[in-house]
């Protein structure tokens, strides 16, 4: 039996009683937002591993090069590009991406979550921080790939180089916090404001690590797909526990008596 767009064979309106038979009506808003999550995880999650299979098969070698080399001072190499306060800068961003910064945002989200008094909110952070944390050591050490050998770093490194895990850990975080976090505050700004920070703060923390000579660009590359993946697959759960009552929703504070 195909689809009858809400209305019966016989004439009569299915069970919605609407007849409209759109994607919308089908679907309700929090159904279509699922979905477009879902789409969103799963479109990345193939970027990645299309970008993982041309890695290692030495595809992106020349562009990796390229951009790596566009960044340096042309008449010295071994410098990076730009004013001499412009790697100053990149290495302050960068630490934003640290595991000790990215923990320390992390302790101060759950405090806040629990003087809120929403544990449950607060254990989804913590698993899903935590998780994430996991499979970024799960793929580094997957794939192995050595860091930039073309000029010298301009930060220590001491892990392997793809994915990046200071692009992966900073959309992990920042991203999950700001999707997370976006389900207890009320307001359509104020969640778009979270968001677009996280956004901005992902993406400069993943362009600092190619502009200190780090990481390769498809390193940052890759980072920023399963960062942003896991950021929307936890939005998605945190929205299906919300709607079954298993994690705490915004509620208005009580009106002061007088």
């Amino acid at each position: 039996m195909g689809w009858t767009d809400g209305v019966g064979n016989n004439g009569r309106e299915g069970p919605r009683g609407n007849g409209e038979g759109s994607l919308w009506s089908r679907l309700g808003r929090h159904q279509l937002g699922l979905l477009i999550g879902l789409s969103l995880s799963a479109g990345l999650l193939f970027g990645f591993a299309e970008l993982a299979g041309e890695v290692m098969e030495g595809e992106t070698s020349t562009f990796d090069r390229a951009v790596l080399l566009a960044l340096r001072n042309p008449l010295d190499p071994d410098q990076p590009g730009g004013p001499w306060w412009l790697a100053r800068v990149a290495r302050d961003l960068t630490a934003l991406g640290s595991t000790t910064v990215l923990t320390l945002v992390t302790i101060a989200t759950l405090g806040f979550l629990l003087l809120l008094r929403k544990r449950a909110a607060a254990l989804l952070v913590l698993v899903s921080i935590g998780g994430g944390g996991v499979l970024s050591s799960v793929l580094k050490a997957l794939f192995d790939r050595a860091r930039p050998d073309l000029v010298p770093h301009g930060d220590q490194v001491i892990s392997a180089s793809f994915p990046s895990g200071h692009a992966m850990l900073s959309a992990v975080v920042y991203l999950t916090l700001g999707a997370l976090i976006g389900q207890f505050v009320r307001g359509r700004r104020i969640k778009a404001y979270l968001l677009v920070w996280a956004m901005v703060l992902t993406l400069v923390i993943g362009s600092s690590r190619v502009y200190l000579a780090v990481h390769w660009p498809t390193d940052v590359l890759a980072g920023w797909c399963v960062g942003a993946a896991w950021a929307a697959l936890c939005w998605i759960i945190a929205e299906w526990l919300q709607r079954r009552g298993a994690v705490e929703q915004d509620q208005p504070e009580p009106a002061e008596k007088h």
